[in-house]
């Protein structure tokens, strides 16, 4: 994770579009369940993921919680 305009952003790739849902599918899951949402895109294999607490204005440490839990996730 990067910290890039008040967000921490990650890049991961999968082989193919499947292997990229099927992440998108699980990290979706664990943010409904903290309650905190992360900003996202996806490109085939590709997917880039901010994530800022809007309410603070930047990065939380909820925003590390969940990037902890999107790695163990990948």
């Amino acid at each position: 994770w990067t910290q890039v305009r008040g967000r921490l952003r990650k890049r991961f790739e999968f082989d193919d579009f499947v292997g990229a849902f099927g992440f998108l599918s699980r990290v979706a899951l664990l943010a409904e369940r903290s309650g905190h949402h992360p900003d996202w895109s996806n490109s085939y294999g590709t997917v880039e993921i901010d994530l800022r607490s809007h309410d603070v204005g930047g990065i939380s440490a909820r925003d590390f919680e969940l990037a902890a839990a999107i790695d163990a996730a990948a």
